[in-house]
């Protein structure tokens, strides 16, 4: 049975650039999906608040299938979307990418991200929001929670090739950045206006 990987996260904790590596590292097939919802304009609509297409996650999960099946090899989806557009039966591993919210704002300024889209991004890496919905499309045991915050690309693949080649538990619960936000008296800072 093919083997399909999940790389998800909020914008700016690697995803694509830890995808591309893993996948020459595996010989596998990479799907951004943010890239395919663009290129072939898998949208239901708009959303004028956020600036950005709203992906139709019904088209996208047939077109993830329809190239899933064109090839012989594993297959690696990019991206937020990836747990709900994966074929659940040949889902092996779901890689989800954490970032320290100071580290995180960084990265996604550096991108351009601006105003209600970083604080929207920080709240949903704060709150759980990837991890909670990977655990509810894939279950608990397949999926692998990696703080990536002061790690390079490198780093965290060598960390996913440990877990796949040792086929070692994979762990969730390891990043509290709401506890940690807490404790240091910053969480205000990444929650106001919320």
């Amino acid at each position: 049975m093919k083997r399909v990987f999940v790389i998800t996260g909020t914008p700016g904790v690697g995803k694509t650039d830890i995808s591309e590596r893993l996948a020459i590292r595996l010989d596998a097939l990479h799907i951004d999906v943010g890239e395919l919802v663009k290129k072939e304009k898998i949208t239901s609509g708009y959303d004028e608040n956020r600036q950005t297409f709203i992906a139709d996650t019904t088209k996208l999960a047939r077109r993830v299938q329809q190239t899933i099946a064109g090839t012989r090899k594993a297959v690696i989806i990019d991206g937020h979307y990836g747990t709900e557009v994966a074929p659940k039966d040949q889902l092996a591993r779901v890689f989800v990418l954490r970032c320290h919210p100071m580290k995180l704002r960084q990265r996604m300024e550096e991108k351009g991200f601006r105003g209600a889209k970083v604080k929207e991004n920080l709240a949903a890496e704060i709150l759980d929001v990837c991890l909670s919905e990977a655990i509810e499309n894939a279950g608990t045991e397949k999926v692998c929670e990696l703080d990536t915050t002061d790690k390079t690309p490198d780093t965290v693949v060598t960390e996913i090739m440990s877990i796949l080649k040792t086929k070692r538990r994979c762990l969730t619960g390891i990043v509290d950045w709401l506890g940690q936000l807490e404790m240091e008296n910053s969480l205000d800072q990444y929650l106001q206006d919320f």
